[in-house]
């Protein structure tokens, strides 16, 4: 059975700091591009960041450079992402989603982790 489990988020204030995980099992991890996608209050869908299959190369949304970093553990199936100087802008859940290699389509998704910015 596939998996993606993702953990971390919580309340944080303005300009705090959290990392998130996500933990993957039923397929082979490093096989697979992995990104991070949220979804605010109300909106849809946004893609954060991905993550080559071998963690070389990342790549991110322009709101998110300087702000997000994104990595993976291969040895442990997981994936990672490290928030930092959040804003309220960035309450949302966030979700982790696998795509084989460079194709387009997402083929696994995680039931997600909230994150909510407020003072």
């Amino acid at each position: 059975e596939v998996k993606l489990v993702e953990s971390g988020g919580g309340l944080v204030q303005p300009g705090g700091s959290l990392t998130l995980s996500c933990l993957a099992s039923g397929f082979t991890f490093d096989d697979y591009t992995m990104n991070w996608v949220r979804q605010a209050p109300g909106k849809g869908l946004e893609w954060v960041s991905a993550i080559s299959w071998n963690g070389g190369t990342t790549y991110y949304a322009e709101p998110m450079k300087g702000r997000f970093t994104i990595s993976r553990d291969n040895a442990k199936n997981t994936l990672y992402l490290q928030l930092s100087s959040l804003a309220s802008e960035d309450t949302a859940v966030y979700y982790c989603a696998a795509r084989y290699r460079d194709y387009a389509q997402y083929d696994y998704w995680g039931q997600g982790t909230q994150v909510t910015v407020s003072s």
